[in-house]
């Protein structure tokens, strides 16, 4: 793709109520029925009808650890419909946007979320794409039976043999192999039928898988880690990064950086989008959008805000006052990323620890920018052309309006710039973001091919 045509991604992340903490509680909106269907069909729809590329579910297997029943009970965790289930239901409703789910390779087995995945990209017709995370908090292993989380390397090295067995079990049928054919009595050609006979450092897989190929080959593969562990496993497996970023010259390195290792691992860098998590507050004059932003913080209770930020720090602080400064932090084992994030955002910004609390609760290091549309359409437009950035993750506030505000406000000053497409040009995810169809493992590596075969 040429300069001139390139043109950014844009996702919608739908996390709850809404990204921020007292979203859920913002007059202008009002608290919606999170196990209401109808509120994510109005929701992708609207999207769909803005053009943007993905609908995008996030998911955790667990509650979060917020200590104190006050604290705990302002959360609105408590309706959160699993993703994949969700998704076969947009797709039903939907028939263009991208639909991405969030899934873990920590409690899950490949067969299992490979099934699932091939199954929802036939069901949308190519339209779903897998978020792979590993899970990070002792929450999630104890309702899988374990004490202790796994040790956060060896999370990511389950993680990336987990990402290639889920994608040689797609590759187990080649494209064509289901002939159907009623004359000859042969459902499909078991010539084109690949025995898998995986057998790893945490993996016994058979295969073939009982699917057949996915419309795209693979669904889009997606990934936010943002250690080296993390990064390394997102430049040699995934499509699409999203990335948590809250200012230009650090998204630029992270940009760079991605680019790079991509190009390492002997991958066209531009086959890698980089898409920043980015949450944005409208108002129609910059004084409007300050005040939405000064209301959406008193809606914060305070218990939450400090809570949340020992969790994201990994250290405790109640022995702190939230007038104080933030101490200095022993550095943790598993999420140092996001530590070293909120230490430099309290050191850089001079944040008492009541302020920094709020501000973490709300982005958990990620950028907030408030201002008018013409305002925000500057700022997509400048970290876009800077190279930090290939397109943005719109995580809402509030919801459904801080979405309706951005696609009707902000999406037709980009369209008009140029900088954002006006229609779909493809029918799957991979061809709308500008991505080749995979070529199948199996027949591009003749040596996989020659495992035996399931009917010997």
């Amino acid at each position: 793709m040429s300069n001139q045509k390139r043109q950014m991604i844009l996702a919608t992340f739908i996390h709850n109520s809404g990204s921020h903490p007292g979203g859920w509680r913002y007059p202008q909106s009002g608290p919606v029925d999170q196990h209401d269907f109808g509120h994510y069909a109005r929701l992708a729809q609207k999207a769909e009808q803005g053009k943007l590329h993905v609908y995008f579910s996030g998911d955790s297997q667990g509650f979060p650890h917020i200590k104190g029943k006050d604290a705990f009970a302002t959360t609105d965790y408590a309706g959160k419909l699993e993703p994949t289930t969700l998704l076969a239901a947009l797709a039903a409703v939907t028939s263009q946007i991208g639909l991405v789910a969030t899934v873990s390779t920590t409690f899950n087995e490949p067969y299992s979320i490979a099934r699932r995945f091939a199954s929802l990209d036939h069901i949308s017709n190519g339209r779903i794409g897998w978020n792979v995370v590993t899970s990070t908090g002792s929450i999630e292993a104890r309702n899988f039976g374990f004490d202790e989380i796994m040790d956060h390397d060896r999370r990511y090295d389950r993680a990336e043999e987990f990402v290639n067995v889920v994608r040689n079990l797609w590759d187990s049928w080649e494209d064509g192999s289901i002939t159907r054919d009623a004359a000859s009595g042969r459902y499909f050609d078991p010539e084109m039928v690949h025995q898998l006979n995986h057998a790893g450092e945490f993996f016994k897989v058979a295969g073939p898988l009982n699917v057949a190929r996915p419309p795209q080959g693979h669904p889009v593969i997606v990934q936010a880690g943002g250690s080296p562990a993390g990064r390394a496993l997102a430049a040699r497996t995934a499509d699409m990064i999203f990335t948590a970023q809250n200012e230009l010259s650090g998204a630029k390195d992270f940009y760079k950086d991605m680019k790079s290792r991509a190009k390492g691992f002997g991958r066209n860098p531009d086959n890698l989008k980089v898409i920043p998590s980015v949450q944005f507050i409208i108002g129609g004059t910059e004084a409007e959008a300050s005040r939405k932003q000064e209301e959406l913080l008193e809606l914060i209770p305070e218990a939450l805000a400090l809570q949340t930020l020992q969790v994201q720090i990994g250290a405790d602080l109640s022995h702190c006052s939230p007038d104080d400064y933030l101490p200095e932090i022993p550095k943790t084992e598993g999420g140092q990323w996001v530590q070293d994030q909120i230490v430099k955002m309290a050191r850089d910004e001079n944040l008492r620890i009541g302020e920094l609390a709020k501000r973490v609760v709300v982005s958990r290091a990620s950028l907030i920018r408030s201002g008018t549309p013409e305002q925000i359409a500057d700022f997509c437009a400048e970290w876009f052309t800077e190279g930090a950035a290939d397109g943005f993750s719109v995580t809402p506030n509030y919801l459904p309006d801080n979405l309706e505000e951005f696609i009707d406000q902000v999406v037709p000053i980009l369209q008009k710039r140029g900088l954002f497409r006006t229609d779909y040009e493809g029918g799957t995810l991979r061809e709308n973001i500008g991505l080749e169809r995979p070529e199948n493992s199996f027949v591009n590596d003749p040596a996989l091919g020659c495992e035996p075969r399931i009917w010997q």
